[in-house]
């Protein structure tokens, strides 16, 4: 018997080992995968530089050419980089507090809220634009509060949950749409939310955006162990001194600051956050303390990547990199939820 023990002590620590060594390469690999996508963003379009130019032209001297892909792209990366981040780990949080493996703040409705508030803002009162993220998270706050409580009854379903959110999304993506319709469309300022175009993006936007998505993920780090205990059914919580109501309150509301935040600056980005965390997952385990930071890492390595997608497949034209989300993320959406038991019924 205890050599029986012995054995299967030596293959648990084997097994920590290999997912340990895999976490490890994940983290590596996907840091260096995202360096490489940024040098080669950075080089889409007329102006080309080597990455030996733009480091003298960032700093040690003045480049005429490193200059002008300053001022032009590097807000748009770097937006991408924080708005991809920020999503992805809101799709984490809310797939824990919502205990739905189908959470995603696209899906359920967050976004949509949160777009609606900021295209309201933009389009009626354009002398609070900086102002807009707060409005929007307050947007996003009642969007959350709606699908919590339409979806509850004796309980969350995870069924409810989605097909609540759906319909709460349709209805805010429908009035951002009318807003946008009546305030004269495409030539119109609220225009980049409605249809997640960064574009013409600048440091501005950068500087609107970065304040609240660092708070929100320095937030997210500080509660991945409430996040942990939020993966055990409620009753074992609760037996374990935990309360369970405030978590999820504490816990919500960062994934809807992070959500709503990146919806102000970028529109709403669909399945993001439902791929990158599922991803995650596989390659680092379901520990939220290694989950969370590397979906940080994966989201803004995705949203980049499909941000200098939309800029290449139909060059000159481009496609926004919420439309590239939505043509990848469809149909990973059906194939979990095809796979997952909860819905099988």
């Amino acid at each position: 018997m205890s050599e029986d023990r012995e054995e299967s002590g030596r293959q648990d620590q084997s097994r920590k080992k290999r997912k340990t060594a895999r976490a490890a390469a994940s983290f590596i690999v996907t840091g260096v995968l995202l360096v490489l996508l940024i040098v080669v963003s950075v080089n889409i379009g007329s102006l080309k530089v080597s990455p030996s130019e733009l480091f003298r032209g960032l700093f040690i001297k003045r480049i005429d050419d490193v200059a002008a892909i300053y001022d032009l792209r590097f807000p748009r990366i770097v937006i991408s980089l924080f708005a991809g981040a920020a999503v992805a780990v809101s799709g984490v949080l809310f797939q824990a507090v919502l205990k739905n493996p189908l959470a995603d703040p696209g899906i359920i409705g967050i976004s949509g809220g949160a777009g609606f508030v900021a295209v309201l803002i933009t389009a009626f009162l354009p002398a609070l634009y900086f102002f807009t993220p707060l409005f929007a998270f307050a947007g996003g706050v009642l969007a959350f509060f709606l699908v919590y409580s339409l979806s509850w009854k004796g309980g969350l379903s995870p069924l409810r949950i989605i097909l609540t959110g759906v319909a709460v999304s349709a209805m805010f993506t429908g009035l951002s749409d009318a807003l946008n319709a009546m305030s004269g469309g495409t030539s119109s300022g609220v225009a980049p939310i409605v249809e997640g175009n960064i574009t013409q993006k600048t440091w501005e936007d950068v500087q609107t955006l970065l304040p609240y998505v660092i708070t929100g993920l320095v937030l997210s780090l500080l509660f991945t162990k409430m996040c942990n205990l939020m993966s055990l059914e409620d009753k074992t919580a609760r037996s374990l001194g935990v309360n369970v109501n405030l978590i999820r309150i504490l816990v919500s509301l960062v994934a809807v600051l992070l959500a709503s935040i990146s919806t102000a600056v970028v529109g709403a980005v669909s399945f993001l956050g439902l791929i990158v965390p599922h991803i995650g997952r596989l390659l680092v385990g379901r520990d939220h303390r290694a989950l969370v930071p590397f979906s940080m890492l994966a989201g803004a390595f995705t949203f980049l990547l499909a941000d200098t997608i939309g800029r290449t497949v139909a060059a000159p034209y481009e496609v926004s990199a919420s439309i590239i989300m939505s043509v990848i993320g469809g149909p990973f959406f059906i194939i979990l939820l095809r796979r997952s038991k909860k819905y099988a019924a």
